[in-house]
This record gives structure tokens, sequence and C-alpha cells, in this order.
């Protein structure tokens, strides 16, 4: 898979994130998939994901940087949203933060197998 390829994939992973298409996430993430090293499959993938909207309503994923290096891809995710609670273990409490996370994915077979994610928990932090 190319580059071009590869980035147009992702695009679409983050489309299906926003329409929380949930039936349409196994298009994208492997059966097997691990975060952050764990391994949670596709279903806890799914779980934590739907958690996620869950906890913030109005979650939207933006791309701000996208590097596509086959079979990897660097993201730089920007964030805008309103937590209705308690969020990383910060009380947000329906307050507006800003934040980005860094998350890189390796892919295998056309999907996405391993995920690192660091979120800048400082940043929301520093809002509140």
């Amino acid at each position: 898979m190319n580059k071009d390829a590869l980035a147009d994939i992702y695009r679409a992973y983050i489309a299906c994130l926003n329409q929380q298409d949930w039936p349409g996430l196994g298009q994208f993430v492997d059966e097997q998939v691990r975060y952050n090293g764990q391994l949670i499959g596709l279903s806890g993938y799914r779980a934590n994901l739907q958690k996620d909207y869950r906890d913030i309503p109005d979650l939207h994923f933006t791309i701000d940087l996208l590097i596509a290096e086959p079979p990897r891809i660097a993201a730089r995710l920007l964030f805008d949203c309103t937590p209705v609670g308690t969020f990383l273990g910060i009380a947000v409490n329906g307050r507006r933060v800003s934040f980005s996370e860094n998350v890189f994915y390796e892919f295998a077979d056309g999907k996405i197998a391993q995920v690192w994610s660091v979120i800048d928990k400082a940043a929301i932090e520093a809002q509140l």
C-alpha cells in the first residue's frame, strides 16, 4: 500500500469515528488490535470509543497533522469539546477544553493493528 492510499484509509477511519458508525469500525480496525501495548480487540476498541462519546457528547476528531509511512501513520488530532464529568481523572464537568492527541498506528492487511496514543493532559489541566 502506498502513502496516499494509507492516508485515504486513515481519513475514512476518522470519518467513521465522527459519524459514530460502530458497525463500520471493523472495516478499519483489526479484530486483534492492540492499544498502548495491550490486546483489547475490536470489541474493546469499540467499547472505549463508545464510552468516549458518552463522556464527551460533542466529541469530534480533527486531523491537524498526518504523516503516512506505510505500514504506519503518525497523526496529531485536535479536540475542542465539553466532557460532561471527569475526563482523564480531571473534573471537567461540562467546561469546554481544547487539547491534542499524538497517536501512531501500525496497519496490517489494510487495518489498524496497533495504536499508541498520548493525550495532552497538561493542556486540559492548564485550562481549568
